[in-house]
């Protein structure tokens, strides 16, 4: 029984992965043999691309046992992406036991790489459409208002009971306010003195002089009143002594 040389088997398709992806393949040891490749996809329609970059680790028993592996980095992939994509390496590397596989691998991901940019391309539109529907469906809702019910209409008619309840009460308060703060006019001089003299203040702010002349007033006990006289007329003075 041959016994499998598992050491040139994996030297010989390390020289081999060098010489296909010369751009993207790195050794990153040799014992344990690890190596990583950048896998990108083709550009879709709008020129996007994703990209993946894979570490592989040799076991002992490799290709008899698959090898390892781990994302070390991606570029536009979903979470939904990525998961499928494991699944994809984990399917093929069950698949082809027995044969140096990691070509195989890396263009299992480079197929699935170009679907998922398509797909894109797809959610793209879709969340569009999505978009332009909720706009679309905000408006008519804006347009047509509410559609009364009886629930929404008993919960509006409590609210607005209570709205006018509450300006009723305000404009009470406001009113019995008012009520106390309001001065008589003897109130109003009281705690004004100035408004003995506002009118002159103010035809003399207007540019009219005021001047008033003493000699027509009399000294009040200059004048002699006979108030007892039921004949007596203050207004009428003038006539009395005629």
């Amino acid at each position: 029984m041959k016994m499998t040389d598992y050491a040139e088997e994996q030297s010989n398709e390390l020289e081999a992965l060098e010489a296909i992806y010369p751009d993207s393949f790195t050794v990153l040891s040799d014992h344990p043999t690890s190596f990583t490749i950048t896998v990108t996809s083709d550009a879709g329609d709008s020129g996007d691309t994703v990209e993946t970059t894979f570490k592989f680790t040799y076991v002992e028993k490799y290709p008899d046992e698959p090898p390892l592996w781990e994302l070390q980095s991606q570029e536009n992939l979903e979470d939904v992406d990525v998961e499928a994509i494991l699944s994809l390496l984990q399917q093929q590397a069950e698949e082809n036991l027995g044969m140096a596989m990691i070509f195989t691998l890396v263009t299992a991901v480079q197929e699935k790489l170009d679907e998922i940019v398509d797909l894109i391309k797809n959610r793209c539109e879709e969340e569009k459409r999505r978009k332009d529907a909720e706009a679309e469906e905000a408006e008519k809702v804006a347009f047509q208002g509410t559609v009364v019910t009886i629930e929404n209409f008993l919960a509006w008619k409590v609210k607005f009971d209570q709205d006018v309840d509450e300006l009723k009460t305000k404009k009470l308060k406001e009113e019995e306010q008012a009520g106390k703060t309001k001065l008589t006019g003897k109130q109003l001089f009281e705690t004004d003195h100035n408004l003995d003299t506002s009118d002159i203040q103010f035809l003399e702010d207007a540019g009219n002089s005021v001047e008033v002349d003493e000699s027509l007033f009399q000294e009040i006990e200059d004048l002699e009143l006979d108030q007892d006289d039921p004949d007596f007329d203050p207004l009428n003075m003038d006539s009395d002594e005629d």
